[in-house]
């Protein structure tokens, strides 16, 4: 089917070639324009609607065109432009057998140009048709390094946005997860050493253990059904589950007013840093500090123990990236009597 563009083309070439033949003076060694010689450029600007339909079926058409008309007796100074353009299509095709086969056809043409025209035929006439030539055939090359440049950028994006969302993915699901089934093993292991001395706190740590496994299935749920716009839990609920495992938990927030990357990016912040906390230290305060700054929101996660240090896990580095994304910054170490986790955000993301 041919395009509009294509189209456009064509129209204007047969308004050019009727222009030409109008005002162009081809001298006393040609025909004189007439319907036959109009019929010839016509016919030549036409065939450029399947251009790139069947590019190199229009580049024989067009040459032939061009034998065509110069052995009737008529100057190509009109009829050759559609060859050319056929050409430079050609070249803009990866194919490199059709790029060959165009380049064949058209010297054939030229060949037969140079044999039949009634004109005289010098090294100046074949030197300028041999720099068309050339100049529609570097012009398609050019055109062709470039699309393939722009394929080969879009397959690099898509690649590079594909490796970016499966890492948020392994974010999301190490963040939410990780820390419902810490606090799961923390509460097992809670039930299994007073189960025969307190079973009425062991079932309740039984209970707890479902009411936070059914909060995971829910979380995951959502992960997988609305995971770019989802809102995290409300905060709360992330200091009933670490108070559940019967932690001394400390917490002093202001009320800030976030947007909506920001308030997911500290959230899970939040969640992993006292997540590392149940895992790294089994007795001792937990202290959550969260304010305002300027422009920016401070959480600091503080919890006590000795000889504490950063692990091998993807905790910290999960919290790197996340505050990274929303213009912040993560600082985690040992500090005097325990291990430090201090965020600072922008408030606007």
């Amino acid at each position: 089917m041919p395009t509009r563009s294509d189209a456009w083309l064509a129209a204007a070439l047969v308004v050019l070639s009727a222009v030409a033949s109008l005002l162009v003076d081809s001298g006393t060694a040609y025909r004189p324009p007439d319907a036959l010689g109009f019929g010839f450029a016509v016919a030549s600007a036409t065939s450029l609607l399947w251009r790139q339909v069947a590019p190199l079926a229009v580049v024989a058409v067009a040459d032939a065109l061009v034998v065509a008309s110069t052995a009737s007796g008529y100057a190509v100074t009109v009829v050759q432009w559609p060859a050319w353009i056929a050409l430079f299509t050609c070249f803009t095709v990866s194919t490199w057998w059709v790029r060959v086969t165009a380049s064949v056809l058209t010297v054939a043409a030229v060949g037969g140009y140079a044999a039949l025209d009634r004109g005289t035929v010098g090294p100046s006439e074949l030197f300028s048709v041999v720099m068309v030539l050339l100049v529609s055939a570097a012009a398609g090359e050019a055109v062709r390094g470039r699309r393939a440049y722009a394929a080969a950028e879009q397959a690099r994006a898509a690649s590079e946005s594909t490796m970016r969302e499966r890492a948020r993915l392994a974010r999301e699901l190490h963040d939410s997860l990780g820390h419902a089934v810490n606090v799961m093993v923390m509460q097992a292991g809670v039930g299994r050493r007073v189960f025969a001395d307190n079973p009425e706190f062991a079932r309740e740590a039984l209970g707890n253990i479902e009411n936070v496994g059914r909060d995971a299935l829910g979380e995951l749920d959502g992960l997988v059904r609305v995971l770019q716009d989802a809102p995290p839990p409300d905060f709360s609920v992330l200091v009933d589950r670490v108070r559940m495992t019967g932690r001394d938990l400390r917490v002093n927030t202001d009320e800030v007013t976030l947007s909506p990357d920001t308030g997911r990016a500290l959230h899970r912040i939040a969640q992993e840093a006292l997540t590392n906390a149940l895992r790294h230290t089994s007795t001792g305060r937990i202290d959550i500090d969260l304010a305002r700054v300027g422009d920016d929101v401070v959480l600091e996660v503080v919890n006590e123990g000795r000889n504490l240090t950063a692990g091998p896990g993807r905790g910290l580095a999960n919290m790197r990236e996340r505050a990274v994304l929303v213009g912040g910054t993560v600082e985690a170490g040992p500090v005097e009597g325990g291990f430090r986790v201090r965020a600072t955000l922008p408030v606007s993301s």
